[in-house]
């Protein structure tokens, strides 16, 4: 029964320390190449903006837009930065500022500029061209007495 016993202890023995002796004389072994990782373009769709129109010393009501961009994936890990807050800021400035944009007189709005404008914008506040479209999901006018307290 001993000699059992002290067998087995010394076939435990001889496994960990051949399996100690191989981990730390090992040799490098080459690492496997990491293969290049096609990063595309990321969707991000941003939160709802509520943009009030103010017009005769009063708002008149709000704007409701939900706005989406694209930018280079790989651009976005490099810049450090989320093009997102500059995308929601510029989106509200360009809105609100936007004489154009007249809801008791309706006419046609060229959407399209205005997009364009706010994606060289925030390219230009960002310093390279992160940004490479951005989208419009919803865009609403909601007048003062249609909105609920």
């Amino acid at each position: 029964m001993t000699r059992i016993v002290l067998t087995g202890l010394w076939i435990c023995t001889i496994t960990a320390l051949s399996s100690y002796a191989v981990i730390t004389w090992m040799p490098d072994l080459p690492k496997p190449k990491a293969e290049e990782y096609l990063e595309g373009l990321s969707y991000q769709k941003l939160r709802p903006l509520n943009i009030p129109i103010i017009a005769e010393g009063s708002v008149q009501g709000y704007i409701l837009a939900t706005i989406i961009f694209t930018a280079e994936a790989h651009l976005i890990k490099g810049a450090g930065v989320t093009p997102a807050p500059f995308v929601l800021d510029e989106a509200f400035r360009q809105i609100y500022a936007d004489g154009d944009l007249d809801f008791r007189n309706l006419k046609k709005y060229d959407i399209n500029k205005r997009l364009d404008e706010i994606k060289h914008r925030v390219n230009e506040r960002l310093g390279s061209e992160i940004v490479k479209d951005v989208m419009v999901e919803n865009f609403n006018f909601v007048t003062k007495k249609d909105i609920r307290s």
